[in-house]
């Protein structure tokens, strides 16, 4: 039966729409960029419309293959190079719309266009298998029941058809000699690689979603216990008499708040970490117990009226980060006496959240010590931070935890870690303060940490930022670090996927053209896929077990198969065991990459350099070219 070629290429246009619409669906579904409600039908409608041009274009061309001369073969790789060359001007143009709308990628726009030209491809390639005969009867080409797609494919990137009118039914006598040309074969290899990398972005994707999920995961239990706590204080806050111009040129009164640092301050602290369980996530939370002791030594300067204090006003205040975390009530040793904190603070210029307590001050307090002490037990997650609010501070904290990160403005003079937890020593004193120990409220100017990192704002911004950039600034500390983070391990390995995969198909292809046994792109496929869901089982097991086990495991597990799967085709275990020396070496070597943080780069340029020089070494003897006139391995 003969079909018509308007109505076999709308059908043609229509079926690849579907598959084409069905794989944006799915990439756009589980991209970061993820919509909330299904848009296949929109992707459908979108394609059909977009894809018209070049439906008519390849639609205008068929009238000059049916009536050309060449032999079946030369019409149906003209048509289907016309076919691919749209694809991929297509999927170019679409990476390039999406990624000026802002469209987000893991690998960037590499990454999207080569998805999107993947998607295409197997999209016509799919759709040709299923039109086979149809296409055949419009072209033209008589007696021909069926062609393989992926032979076309591969004489799309052979010059040898040229050399030859064989018609395809009859190019493979010889089932042990297949019609590809090495050349033919390196660039499906080369495609197939390509086209392994595109699960490897839902992989990603899935391994970020997994870590997000985990973030939210902390993010409650923190919010439940006691977020990240960064303390400052104690300091006093004494309301100050003034008087001011205004608008009518009249002298108004007014009020403002005088800050009054410590002169000193010593805090001892103890960390004990404690990790809590919420489903199969591990969240690191810890208790403190902290003393500050110390004591104020209140200088007036010439610009501060002493008078014009409102010593009965007098507050003393503490801030702190999150009101949850405090265990215990606060009692504060002040000058002899017992001073109860209350929440509220009546500046913000070292935090909005804190305590505060009316105290007895007058002027028989100034230029005299007056000595003070703190003890809290105060609950927190993950960061325990201070700001060194004081003439001369010091700063001594401990903990069983092995594994801490000493972070903010200033690391630790002193500092010892081990197996059994860690200790460290802060020491600060007043040139280290970028402003007196005696102030007036918003009078705080940011602590510039470098020339060359500015950021600028208006007047208006600056007043509204200025109070958080100093606690920023100012602040130091340590984080309690969960080791061995399997997420972003496993993150780690997947970007080193294309190194897996590249490698083990050009393993294949040189072992297939040595041993004469050729390798279908099927089973490259097959063994691509077992490659990738080597990612998903890491991920899934590193979620139970530590990761260095999972690996071995997953990679384990990956490797046999492969190396089962090639003792099939090659009927050899000593090629099978070959397989899984280089495998086992290649995910060998990842696993040092993953582990290497300074040095990788390095040792990972020495490895892919001695890989590459083994497989130089094994083909030097292969005859690339083959025998002359024939498209076989000999």
């Amino acid at each position: 039966m003969k079909y018509s070629s308007l109505y076999t290429f709308f059908a043609f246009w229509i079926i690849a729409s579907t598959f084409v619409a069905a794989g944006l669906d799915v990439y756009i579904r589980y991209s970061e960029n993820a919509f909330e409600f299904p848009m296949y039908f929109i992707f459908f409608i979108a394609t059909v419309i977009s894809s018209l041009p070049g439906f008519l274009v390849v639609w205008a061309c068929i009238y000059f293959i049916q009536i050309s001369s060449r032999p079946s073969r030369a019409k149906l790789i003209r048509f289907f190079k016309q076919l691919y060359t749209i694809a991929v001007i297509y999927g170019f143009l679409a990476a390039l719309i999406l990624y000026a709308f802002g469209f987000e990628n893991t690998f960037g726009f590499p990454g999207i266009a080569v998805t999107i030209i993947g998607i295409l491809v197997i999209s016509i390639f799919i759709t040709s298998e299923i039109l086979s005969r149809r296409i055949a009867d419009a072209l033209f080409i008589p007696g021909l029941s069926h062609f393989s797609s992926l032979q076309i494919f591969a004489f799309i990137f052979s010059s040898t058809h040229k050399k030859t009118n064989m018609e395809i039914s009859e190019q493979q006598t010889d089932p042990g000699k297949p019609s590809h040309s090495y050349l033919a074969k390196g660039f499906i290899t080369g495609f197939l690689i390509l086209l392994m990398l595109i699960p490897t972005i839902f992989i990603y994707n899935l391994v970020t979603e997994r870590q997000d999920r985990q973030q939210e995961v902390v993010s409650e239990v923190s919010s439940k216990w006691a977020s990240a706590q960064t303390l400052s204080g104690p300091f006093l806050v004494v309301p100050y008499n003034y008087s001011v111009t205004n608008n009518d040129g009249k002298m108004v009164p007014a009020i403002k708040n005088i800050i009054m640092l410590p002169e000193n301050l010593h805090v001892v602290g103890n960390i004990t970490p404690e990790e809590r369980k919420r489903s199969i996530y591990t969240v690191l939370l810890y208790k403190s117990d902290l003393n500050f002791k110390g004591n104020f030594n209140i200088k007036i300067p010439e610009d501060i009226i002493p008078e014009n204090l409102d010593f009965k006003s007098a507050r003393i205040c503490f801030s702190l980060s999150d009101f949850k975390g405090i265990e215990e009530e606060m009692l504060l040793q002040y000058n002899g006496e017992t001073v109860h904190f209350a929440p509220g603070l009546p500046v913000a210029d070292f935090g909005k959240t804190g305590l505060s307590a009316p105290v007895k001050f007058d002027s028989s307090f100034l230029n005299v010590p007056i000595n003070f002490e703190l003890n809290m037990k105060l609950k927190g997650s993950s960061q325990l931070h201070f700001m060194p609010l004081s003439a001369n501070s010091s700063f001594q904290l401990s903990s069983a935890w092995p594994n801490p990160s000493f972070d903010g403005n200033s690391l630790p003079g002193k500092h010892s870690v081990s197996e059994k937890g860690f200790s460290a020593n802060w020491d600060f004193n007043q040139a280290n303060l970028p402003f007196g120990t005696v102030m007036s409220e918003n009078d705080i100017t940011k602590f510039e940490t470098t020339q060359n990192n500015q950021v600028q704002y208006d007047e208006p911004q600056r007043n509204a930022h200025k109070n958080e950039e100093v606690k920023n600034d100012l602040s130091f500390g340590v984080s309690l670090v969960q080791p061995a983070d399997q997420y972003d391990q496993t993150l780690r390995s997947v970007k080193y996927a294309i190194l897996i995969i590249g490698l083990s198909f050009a393993f294949f292809f040189i072992i297939e053209i040595m041993q004469k046994k050729p390798f279908h792109p099927v089973q490259y496929v097959l063994v691509g896929l077992a490659l990738v869901i080597f990612y998903t089982l890491l991920l899934s097991l590193s979620e139970y077990i530590l990761f260095d086990y999972a690996y071995l495991i997953a990679a384990l597990a990956t490797v046999s198969l492969i190396s089962f799967y090639v003792k099939s085709h090659f009927k050899s275990w000593k090629t099978a065991g070959i397989f899984f020396c280089l495998l086992s070496f290649l995910y060998g070597c990842i696993f040092i990459l993953i582990r290497l943080e300074d040095t990788a780069l390095i040792v990972g340029s020495i490895g892919l350099f001695v890989i590459l020089a083994i497989v130089m070494y094994a083909s030097r003897k292969i005859n690339w070219y083959g025998n002359p006139g024939k498209i076989a391995y000999e």
